[in-house]
């Protein structure tokens, strides 16, 4: 079976399965003789790398043990239409499926947790920053539908229901030149502005304070999604280095993460310091 790139759902779907088979002690060989299929079905739906019918979900739920009708009506819902990652046509159809991904994540997401150097967070970059930052590998029409398609990104502040999403930045995050410095006074003055939201927390780590790790070299994304069964929430740490995105759901990994996130947050300055700190920035760039 090939390896697929997993949807939000699908992942969702794929713990709630692994979390109720564990429940009623069964191995995944097991599971899969409810619906008379092959262990690596099971594994490959813990996974969110594989569908299931309708008909075989509700056989499968009986023989987990499921009898609430809510509950099996959740894992149904779930499953509908758990392929699809949204309308990916027009701007959205420049961004790579590895980004894709990450967009789709961040879609379902009730606390996303960013760590980053050398360059503003994705989800606090202002327009004039992203053009600058992509205009030397991009051009004309394809310029302004991959900038768009990243500013789209930052819609999760408007939901309904927002994450809160909270980050830690470097100083370099905000003196390393992009573009011009009109343009970096933008986006210093853009980053101000934003975290400012209700929903929005943003420290810097300055050049001068002592830390005991090197964790703030270390860029990472921790992202949490809350299930809307009885698994509990899905838990990621994100990393991304030069030619390697990887999504770590390894409890290990991710509690490793939390820990690094811990020491950054308690070395980082306070929300208003900060925003003294940027605007002291901002006032540099003339």
């Amino acid at each position: 079976m090939a390896k697929v790139t997993p949807t939000a759902k699908k992942l969702l779907l794929g713990k709630e399965i692994e979390h109720l088979r564990e429940l009623a002690g069964l191995s995944q060989e097991e599971a899969a003789a409810l619906i008379e299929k092959g262990q690596s079905k099971i594994a490959a739906l813990e996974a969110g790398q594989a569908s299931i019918t309708p008909g075989d979900l509700l056989l499968l739920l009986d023989g987990l043990g499921v009898t609430e009708q809510w509950h099996k009506d959740v894992l149904l819902e779930l499953r509908r239409n758990n392929h699809q990652r949204g309308k990916w046509t027009g701007i959205r159809s420049h961004c790579s499926e590895q980004f894709r991904t990450m967009v789709g994540l961040e879609e379902h997401c009730d606390l996303i947790r960013t760590v980053e150097c050398e360059v503003p967070p994705g989800l606090l970059q202002c327009e004039a920053f992203i053009r600058a930052l992509y205009k030397h590998a991009h051009a004309g029409t394809d310029l302004d539908a991959r900038v768009q398609a990243r500013l789209a990104r930052q819609a999760i502040y408007k939901k309904s229901d927002p994450p809160e999403v909270a980050f830690v930045i470097s100083e370099s995050s905000v003196r390393r030149e992009y573009g011009p410095p009109e343009v970096m006074r933008e986006q210093v003055e853009y980053m101000i502005e934003m975290s400012k939201l209700p929903n929005v927390r943003l420290q810097l780590l300055p050049f001068k304070t002592r830390v005991q790790s090197a964790s703030i070299g270390n860029r990472f994304v921790l992202l949490r999604i809350p299930s809307p069964g009885v698994a509990g929430p899905l838990e990621f740490a994100y990393t991304e280095n030069e030619g390697e995105l990887r999504y770590l759901d390894d409890k290990t990994a991710v509690a490793a993460h939390d820990r690094a996130w811990s020491r950054l947050t308690g070395a980082a300055l306070s929300f208003e310091a900060t925003r003294k700190f940027l605007r002291q920035v901002a006032n540099e760039y003339n």
